[in-house]
């Protein structure tokens, strides 16, 4: 069997192809070109290259760059400019990594894909499961929870078991230098993670066009001020809304046939459930524990909840308040021993 190791150059999958080659499986590395070429990242893939000769493992270069545009980048804008707050790396994971990266490694004679993940897998075939990785401050399996479970089948986790910290201490004790040693930004493809200044220039080579400024309204219908484009908030927010008040406000919601965003004091952010635009079921409903926990954020804990599955996708019903769950972003049903249930695009 042949594993082929998306590497990007970081500290994370250059120590899962290290581990995989130590373990005496048959490797070989791939990076997927998402991005266009820049002097920076030319001198990481020259980086790699070394680091891949050190380690005697052959690296394959794919550009996918156009994919990646048309599969990830430009979903993200149109996501913006409806009102939503899209999950990138969410939509990425199913269709870029574990789907033409993987598919590409195939094409090389690889018989599964391996990434830098902090997740588990358990189980092979049908019967593979989806669970939280070992380290709970790096666990990135709600970042996985939309890939399709014929896909995780096919694909291989070597930092499930791992922490952050003893991934960097061992591939320094190995004498190995990532090609980039920073810390991945929240959104790759937006410089400085800014979306405000990202989202004018990207709508326009999309040929999609952003809402403009508007009211912004208190229960009840009060003008409070004007907002600067509803893509440029998310529910929820409470600093750059710009209205001076007597009590803090949240953004509530947003009314986009009338162009206006709506805000109010804390209370108001109580939500009692959400529902999903289908669902990726990884686990089938019928076998699923009586005690079910969700996560609508990456950096939130799970919660209690009741989940009904049903074509259109997961109702979640939270079994206390929670803050308010922001259309585009991906909810994730849990079993006690972390295992991912399910997965969809809260609508």
């Amino acid at each position: 069997m042949t594993i082929a190791v998306a590497v990007s150059g970081g500290t994370d999958s250059t120590f899962a192809l290290a581990l995989l080659r130590e373990a005496g499986e048959r490797v070989v590395a791939v990076h997927g070109h998402f991005l266009p070429p820049d002097p920076a990242r030319r001198e990481a893939v020259r980086a790699l290259g070394a680091t891949c000769r050190a380690l005697g493992v052959p690296l394959h270069e794919v550009d996918l760059t156009d994919a990646f545009r048309r599969l990830v980048v430009e979903p993200f804008v149109r996501d913006h400019a409806a009102g939503l707050t899209p999950n990138p790396c969410a939509r990425c994971n199913p269709a870029m990594k574990f789907g033409l990266l993987l598919d590409a490694a195939q094409g090389l004679g690889a018989d599964r894909l391996a990434t830098g993940h902090y997740a588990r897998l358990d189980g092979a075939g049908e019967a593979v499961r989806l669970l939280r990785g070992a380290d709970p401050a790096k666990d990135q399996s709600y970042f996985l929870a939309l890939v399709p479970r014929e896909r995780l089948a096919r694909a291989v986790l070597p930092l499930g078991a791992w922490t952050k910290a003893r991934v960097r201490a061992e591939l320094a004790a190995r004498g190995l230098a990532p090609a980039h040693s920073e810390e991945s930004q929240d959104i790759c493809f937006i410089p400085g993670d800014d979306h405000c200044a990202f989202l004018p220039g990207a709508a326009a080579r999309a040929g999609v066009a952003l809402p403009g400024p508007g009211p912004i309204e208190l229960p009840g219908g009060a003008r409070a001020g004007r907002h600067q484009g509803l893509w440029r908030y998310t529910l929820g927010q409470r600093r750059g809304i710009g209205v001076a008040h007597s009590e803090p406000l949240y953004v509530i919601g947003k009314d986009m046939a009338a162009n206006t965003l709506l805000v109010g004091p804390r209370p108001l952010l109580e939500a009692r459930g959400c529902t999903t635009r289908g669902a990726n079921v990884l686990v089938p409903p019928g076998e699923w524990p009586a005690a079910l926990t969700a996560q609508t954020r990456y950096r939130q804990q799970a919660k209690p909840v009741a989940v009904e599955h049903h074509a259109g996708g997961l109702a979640l019903t939270f079994l206390e308040p929670q803050s308010l769950p922001a259309p585009g972003q991906v909810a994730v049903v849990y079993a006690p021993d972390g295992a991912v249930l399910a997965g969809g695009i809260i609508a």
